[in-house]
C-alpha cells in the first residue's frame, strides 16, 4: 500500500468516504422515505410512480457502490506505481531516521536521492527498454530517469509529488476515490463517474418532480426536497464533467497529465534500426548494451551533443546489441493514438460488458515492439526520418 507524503492529504483522502456516505445517506432518506413512501405512496396513492423511482434509484445506487468499491480497492492495493530503485529505498530509510531526529521542519525528503542517471551499462531495468523496438528517451538516447525514485521511468509514467512515486499512465490524484488514478484504475474511475452521474440525475429528477407535484396539489414545499435537489444539481454537474473529460481522454489515448503537456511537449523516441546504421542529418544513433565509460565513442545527436556507440563489448554483448535512432515528434503529435475506437478498447476492454461493468481489469498490452501499443505515428516517423527497415538487419559474425 502506498500512502500520500503529506499528512493533510492522507487525512483528506481517508475522510472523503465518510462525506460520500453522508451525502448518499441524506439523499437516500429524502428520495426513498420522504418522496417515494411518504409523498407518492401514502399521500398521493401513486404506487406506480413510487415503485418506478424506487427501482431506478436502487439500481443506480447499487452500480455506484460497486464501481466505487472497485476503484477504491484497485487504488489501495494496485495503484500502478513503479518500483523504487535500490538507492532510493536506502535514501528514504535514512531520511525517515533523520526526520525523526531533526524534526519535521527539515524537508529532507524533497531532496533528490540521485539526480543523475545511472551510468552503469548493467543498470537494473535498462534492458527492459532496449529489448523493445521503440521507447521514450532523452536526447542522449537513454530512457528518462527519475531522480527521486532512482529508477528509469517506463514510457508514459509520471512522477506523483503526492505519493513521491512514479505512476504508470498517471491521470490525477483524486481524494474522492482515495488516491492516484492511473493505468490500473482509470477504467473503473470512468465507470464510477458515469454511474455517479446517472445516480445524481435520478436524485434531481425525483426531487424536481416531487416539488412540482407538491406545488400542483397545494401541499407545502418540503425543505428536504430543496436540500436534496441542490446537492443533486451540484454533483450531477460535477460528475458529468468528470465523465465527459475521462471519455474524451480515453478516446484520445491521453491522460490528464498528457493532455496538459500536449500543446508544448515534443516526444523523443529511440527507434530501432539495423546494426551499423550511421547517424543521419536529423537523428543520432545509440547502441545497447551501453559500453563501459572508457569505451565510449562519440557520434552527433539531434542537439549536436554526443551519443554513445558500442565498440568494445564482449562477443556475447555484440550478439545481443541493438542500435536505435533518436528522433523527435512534432508538437501535439501523440505516438500512442490508435484512433478513437481502438483507444477506447485499449482502456475499457473489448466488449460492452467490460465497458459497463466494473469487473475485469483493463487490457494488458504485451509486445516486443513497445511498452504501449504505438499508433500510425511510429511508422510515419520511420518514413519521415528515412530510417532503414530492421527486417533486413544482418547479424554480426559470431
Amino acid at each position: 500500500m502506498v500512502s500520500a507524503r503529506r499528512a493533510t492529504t492522507r487525512w483528506v483522502t481517508r475522510s472523503m468516504p465518510f462525506f460520500l456516505v453522508g451525502f448518499v445517506g441524506f439523499t437516500s432518506y429524502v428520495v426513498v422515505k420522504r418522496i417515494c413512501l411518504d409523498f407518492f405512496l401514502a399521500r398521493q396513492q401513486k404506487s406506480g410512480t413510487a415503485t418506478a423511482f424506487l427501482v431506478v434509484y436502487s439500481l443506480t445506487l447499487l452500480l455506484v457502490l460497486i464501481a466505487y468499491l472497485r476503484v477504491l480497492f484497485v487504488i489501495i492495493y494496485n495503484p500502478g506505481v513503479v518500483p523504487l530503485g535500490p538507492n532510493a529505498v536506502t535514501q528514504r530509510e535514512e531520511n525517515k531516521k533523520t526526520r525523526r531526529m531533526l524534526g519535521r521542519q527539515h524537508d529532507i525528503e524533497a531532496k533528490s536521492a540521485n539526480p543523475q542517471p545511472d551510468d552503469n551499462p548493467d543498470s537494473p531495468g535498462l534492458e527492459a527498454f532496449y529489448s523493445k523496438d521503440v521507447f521514450v528517451c532523452n536526447e542522449d538516447g537513454r530512457p528518462k530517469w527519475c531522480a527521486s525514485c532512482c529508477n528509469w521511468k517506463p514510457d508514459r509514467a509520471h512522477h506523483c509529488s503526492e505519493l513521491e512515486r512514479c505512476c504508470l499512465k498517471m491521470d490525477h490524484f483524486c481524494p474522492w476515490v482515495g488516491g492516484i488514478v492511473g493505468e490500473p484504475s482509470f477504467k473503473f474511475f470512468t465507470q464510477f463517474a458515469f454511474y455517479a452521474t446517472l445516480y445524481w440525475g435520478v436524485v434531481v429528477a425525483a426531487t424536481a418532480f416531487a416539488l412540482q407535484q407538491s406545488k400542483s396539489s397545494g401541499a407545502g414545499i418540503d425543505g428536504f426536497y430543496i436540500g436534496a435537489l441542490g446537492l443533486g444539481c451540484f454533483f450531477v454537474i460535477f460528475t458529468f464533467t468528470m465523465t465527459g473529460t475521462a471519455v474524451r481522454y480515453i478516446c484520445m489515448n491521453l491522460t490528464n497529465v498528457d493532455y496538459l503537456k500536449s500543446k508544448v511537449v515534443v516526444h523523443c523516441l529511440a527507434i530501432r534500426v539495423p546494426q551499423g546504421t550511421r547517424p543521419g542529418p536529423n537523428y543520432g544513433i545509440i547502441t545497447y548494451p551501453l559500453p563501459r565509460q572508457d569505451d565510449r565513442a562519440p557520434s552527433p545527436n539531434l542537439s549536436g551533443q554526443t551519443v554513445t556507440e558500442n565498440n568494445t563489448n564482449s562477443p556475447r554483448d555484440l550478439l545481443a546489441s541493438r542500435s536505435f535512432a533518436i528522433v523527435k515528434s512534432q508538437i501535439g503529435e501523440n505516438p500512442w493514438d490508435l484512433g478513437p475506437y481502438r483507444n477506447w478498447k485499449s482502456v475499457m476492454g473489448n466488449n460492452i460488458i467490460d465497458w459497463l461493468l466494473p469487473i475485469n481489469p483493463p487490457p494488458t498490452y504485451v509486445s516486443n515492439e513497445s511498452m504501449y501499443e504505438m499508433g500510425p505515428l511510429y511508422l510515419e516517423l520511420r518514413r519521415r526520418y528515412g530510417l532503414p527497415d530492421i527486417e533486413h538487419e544482418s547479424k554480426p559474425p559470431g
